[in-house]
């Protein structure tokens, strides 16, 4: 699998498919365990992602770390982190529906060869590209979703909790379910101190 992951990689490095490609700095592949059983997918690269080559690794993503550590997660061990689209669009506006569409397939393709079990879905716009329109993030953020026989968790994105720290303690909660769903399928030794077993009905 590495030389197919490595192969997707070169590829989507040298993807023109889209305005964007021209004025990008770095084509945001993803970061984490190639055999990574959780898939966080977010919306597009920033300003600090674009510059630095790594998805989330502005305030949001500092703000990502913090919650997969408190779930006993890191990214070059438990996960794997990609986006809807890879090039970070101009003022961090949302992707536009080609762009969506033109990139979406290196997303597609990089589930396929990881293989997760669990599918993160980070905001609104990694919601309705991965489930469709009629969804909302605000009502069915910490529902678990079937897509393509792979269960999905849609979460608030974590650039929301910075704007709203109210939705930190939803987000939380969803995140706890997200743990005890890894300790079943995945390892019932996984542990987390800020969690506590006494919840493992969840």
């Amino acid at each position: 699998m590495d030389s197919e992951i490595e192969e997707l990689r070169n590829e989507i490095l040298l993807c023109k498919k889209c305005e964007l490609a021209k004025i990008r700095k770095h084509v945001i592949f993803g970061e984490g365990n190639i055999n990574a059983d959780v898939l966080f997918v977010g919306e597009a690269p920033g300003r600090d992602e674009d510059i630095q080559g790594r998805p989330f690794v502005g305030k949001s993503g500092q703000l990502l770390d913090k919650i997969l550590n408190a779930c006993g997660f890191t990214r070059n061990e438990h996960v794997f982190i990609s986006n809807i689209v890879k090039c970070r669009p101009p003022g961090n506006r949302l992707p536009t529906s080609y762009e969506t569409l033109v990139c979406m397939p290196w997303l597609l393709k990089q589930i396929e060869i990881i293989n997760p079990k669990i599918l993160v879905l980070l905001g609104a716009t990694a919601l309705k590209n991965m489930a469709g329109e009629g969804y909302k993030i605000t009502r069915d953020h910490g529902i678990w979703l079937d897509w393509q026989n792979r269960l999905a968790m849609p979460v608030f994105h974590p650039a929301a909790l910075l704007r709203d720290p109210s939705l930190k303690r939803d987000t939380w909660e969803d995140f706890k379910k997200i743990y005890f769903k890894y300790c079943e399928l995945v390892n019932p030794q996984h542990y987390s101190p800020y969690i506590l077993n006494k919840h493992r009905d969840q």
